[in-house]
């Protein structure tokens, strides 16, 4: 087995002789001393890293007035020249060494490797130790704008994790990334792993050196036209063996860079020292949820948190740190992994909620989705996912590999689930579309029947899971359709109509078909495609007009006989109970304008996250069933609250206020409208908005300041995003009229616009 590292070192061995030579003979033909001048070898080649075609990065440095060191210079560079030597040379003293390191951050990083080839060594010394303490003293000022220039490289360049022909130095995750890296290191500011981060280096470093000798010159992308040769060279099967381990190296490095820059922001952001002695602010550990807090920057658990008893306690801390574009901290991904309980099969509801809040966070699930899968979590939640795992992408149209076009085909849903009745469908539908791209066959269909298995594992219902393998089954159906048919041709439409049988089922694929293209590029998502798969969902749309899913209906009335027994003074009453391993409260208010809003805003301030809630009026009692999660709640210290903010709502207010100022915000706009003809004896508003504290509170609110009564609501949570139906009334029991409608929908929306 060649030793590519040895190599390297050879290289650079090499590389010093002759620099020592020249340097010896340059000194004699000039009659000087080489005392006060000396060869200092930077960047890979002061790293000892050179590859086959690699450049030499040299610097003459000298002490101030040292004589005639334009001559010595020229005496050195010109052999190497005429030798046809790729050089990068500098000639410079110490101070202007250190000018330049001060000036551009490139130059600090490229110096920080400074290594003594030939003449002074004190003169070296003395330049390594200036700009290690210079660099030390200034970084947490510098690093700022190195973050954004690491950035502006990622944007430019790409991810090495996701490149059909990566970039092994500049992309995102490559050799460049690893050097900032060591730079980090070198700062004493933040931990970075480095065995894991040396091996990725090494591995990258192996890589182009065989890519250097495939290619016979100095390269760093891997085209696929050497591909092959560099994978048989460096004993693996094919290209995409070579392609997945680059992927699975990229992301490593990728991994770590991105928590340490968060790391770094948390600590730059952080008051001086001297600002924080005696401060009265906020707790260090602020609890986020059940289990789960946040410290400087990241989701931890808390201190009594056992995630050994607690199998939703991961899924918990993920869509708490995604919600909040937070990072989940290495060490508790570990400990997830290694520790969690498993989950049962099927999943309970809870988790099933909490893994679609994750998948409809945004781009806020990548970072969290990423940690999770470096320390193999997602494999115990998702054991499928192995297999998509780096698997390079099958055609040019995509631009990530499998995996990776998964979760963007999440987050690209995530901003439609506001356009679907039933958003968890479209996000499980989104993450698993693909997983047949890893069995032999057409990947439609093989991916189906692994949707089915998961949708059972993961607890949904029949229907649901039939509807989970149905959108799986056709996610190319739309787009094919609609770019090789004839839409004018009535066949055309009926096909599909006979596919999707119902408004709802078209909705959910629809939304597929665009967050599925979006995801692949823009090959896939040309203005034109999706100008004719809208068309084509508007014309079947109109086909299934007359047998879709129809409107809201009221459910039945409550049964209350047990609210009735406890309702006490003031006509409160409150039962607390545990239904299947549901917390259900049952609440019973006098019926009037507000109550609604205030019952929704003590709920929130108890920390109870409400999932979902019916509501009804009973000889003259507003009675409330609301399934919540968080800690059983005492029954009389939730009346006892209600009984106060009923009578005065401002410290209620206050705390709402100080909670919501702390909630993440989603970027999605909240959805309200008005469903005329859905009853007609009220008026149905529907409300779809991101889930978080007091939203319940502030939409009833709303409702409530227009003078408007709820007859009735229906409040469901699926994943992360509510919807929520209202039945509302006029004083005097009739439907709102149509100013008044209007007028109660925009303060609703009004209110939930930030």
């Amino acid at each position: 087995m060649v030793n590519r590292a040895e190599q390297r070192r050879v290289r650079a061995d090499e590389a010093d002789a002759l620099l020592h030579l020249l340097l010896s003979k340059a000194c004699d033909a000039l009659g000087q001393s080489a005392e006060g001048v000396a060869l200092v070898a930077v960047g890979g080649y002061g790293r000892e890293e050179l590859s086959p075609y690699s450049d030499l990065d040299v610097m003459l440095l000298h002490t101030a007035g040292y004589p005639r060191i334009d001559e010595l210079a020229a005496q050195i560079w010109y052999p190497l020249w005429d030798s046809r030597t790729k050089l990068d040379h500098s000639v410079r003293t110490v101070e202007e060494a250190q000018t330049a390191a001060a000036d551009d951050v490139r130059v600090a990083l490229g110096l920080l490797d400074a290594r003594h080839v030939a003449g002074d060594s004190h003169l070296t010394l003395q330049l390594r130790s200036v700009l290690m303490a210079d660099w030390r003293r200034t970084a947490k000022t510098r690093l700022p704008a190195l973050a954004a220039a690491c950035r502006e490289r990622a944007n430019t360049v790409g991810e090495l994790a996701h490149l059909a022909e990566p970039d092994l130095k500049e992309a995102y995750g490559g050799l460049r990334d690893a050097v900032v890296l060591r730079a980090l290191v070198a700062s004493w500011l933040v931990d970075v792993p480095h065995p894991v981060v040396e091996r990725a280096r090494l591995d990258l470093l192996n890589i182009r050196d065989e890519l250097h000798d495939v290619a016979g010159r100095a390269t760093d992308r891997l085209v696929a036209d050497v591909a092959g040769e560099v994978a048989a060279g460096l004993g693996m099967a094919d290209r995409d063996e070579l392609l997945r381990h680059v992927y699975a190296t990229g992301r490593t490095l990728a991994h770590v860079c991105d928590v340490s820059w968060r790391r770094v922001e948390c600590l730059v952001a952080r008051p001086p020292r001297s600002r924080r002695r005696g401060r009265t602010g906020g707790p260090l550990l602020l609890a986020l949820d059940e289990g789960v807090g946040q410290h400087e920057g990241e989701v931890v658990l808390m201190p009594d948190a056992r995630p050994e008893r607690d199998p939703v306690l991961g899924l918990r801390a993920a869509a708490v740190a995604a919600d909040r574009s937070l990072v989940l901290s290495p060490a508790v991904c570990a400990r997830l992994a290694a520790a969690s309980a498993p989950l049962p099969t099927p999943w309970p509801g809870e988790a099933r909620r909490l893994l679609c809040a994750l998948l409809g966070a945004g781009p806020g699930l990548l970072e969290v989705w990423e940690a999770m899968d470096q320390a193999g979590y997602v494999s115990r939640l998702l054991p499928e996912w192995d297999s998509v795992r780096f698997r390079p992408p099958q055609s040019a149209v995509h631009r990530y590999t499998v995996d990776r076009h998964l979760l963007e085909t999440c987050v690209e849903a995530s901003k439609m689930v506001r356009d679907v009745r039933r958003p968890d469908l479209l996000l499980i539908a989104a993450l698993v579309h693909d997983l047949g791209k890893a069995v032999e066959g057409d990947h439609s269909v093989t991916g189906a029947v692994i949707a089915t298995a998961v949708g059972r594992r993961l607890g949904f219902p029949a229907a649901d899971v039939e509807t989970i393998t149905l959108l799986v089954r056709q996610h190319l159906m739309l787009a094919q359709v609609a770019t090789r048919r004839d839409l004018d041709d009535p066949m055309t439409v009926e096909l599909i109509s006979g596919i999707v049988r119902d408004t709802d089922t078209l909705d959910l694929m629809e939304a597929l078909t665009y967050a599925d293209a979006r995801a692949a590029g823009p090959a896939a998502s040309s203005p034109w495609r999706m100008r004719l798969v809208g068309e084509l969902a508007r014309r079947v749309r109109g086909d299934l007009s007359g047998g879709g899913a129809g409107l809201w209906t009221e459910a039945p009335p409550i049964a209350v006989p047990a609210l009735h027994q406890v309702v006490g003074i003031g006509r409160i009453g409150v039962t607390v109970s545990d239904h299947a391993g549901e917390l259900r409260i049952n609440v019973a208010v006098p019926d009037q304008v507000g109550t609604l809003s205030t019952v929704a805003g003590v709920l929130a301030v108890e920390r109870l996250a409400v999932r979902s809630a019916v509501i009804t009026s009973v000889d003259g009692l507003g009675i409330s069933q609301w399934s919540v999660a968080g800690s059983v709640p005492d029954p009389v210290r939730l009346r006892d609250r209600l009984a106060v903010a009923l009578r005065d709502d401002a410290d209620l207010v206050r705390r709402l206020a100080a909670r919501d100022s702390s909630a993440a915000r989603q970027a999605v706009a909240s959805k309200v409208d008005l469903l005329p003809g859905a009853s007609e004896t009220a008026t149905v508003l529907q409300v779809r908005a991101h889930d978080r504290p007091g939203l319940l509170y502030d939409v009833t609110a709303a409702i409530a300041s227009t003078g408007a009564d709820i007859r009735s609501a229906h409040v469901s949570t699926l994943g992360a995003e509510c919807v929520d139906v209202f039945y509302l009334t006029d004083r005097h029991g009739a439907p709102l009229e149509e100013e008044d409608a209007e007028t109660t929908a925009k303060s609703v929306l009004d209110r939930l616009t930030f």
